[in-house]
């Protein structure tokens, strides 16, 4: 699968992103490249994320196209910190999507 390097944060403005509207412009370059079909590589490298950010820039995603997008998305040069915080907003947003798909699926029942 081809793939496309989308940098999670302009280094030109700091190295640390911390601000939820910091991710749109990485969120919206990665969206259009998986709604494409592409495969996206997300580059931290220098970077000092929080939660909110993650959240903005993955957990939106995970919410809006589920899941399975993650087989699709490479994580670069993260620090331990931005590993375990992209890991604890992945798996909460998995399960929030997982629960709201199945409600979802009952009422249509």
């Amino acid at each position: 699968m081809s793939s496309i390097k989308v940098v999670a944060g302009d280094l030109d403005r700091g190295r640390f992103f911390g601000m939820r509207h910091q991710a749109l412009p990485a969120r919206d370059e990665a969206e259009r490249a998986l709604l494409s079909g592409l495969g996206v590589e997300l580059d931290f490298g220098g970077l000092d994320v929080t939660q909110g950010f993650i959240d903005e820039l993955v957990g939106v995603l995970i919410l809006r196209h589920g899941p399975g997008l993650l087989r699709r998305i490479v994580f670069k040069n993260c620090s331990q910190d931005t590993r375990a915080i992209i890991e604890f907003v992945a798996a909460d947003r998995c399960e929030q999507h997982h629960t709201t798909s199945r409600r979802s699926m009952d009422r249509g029942a």
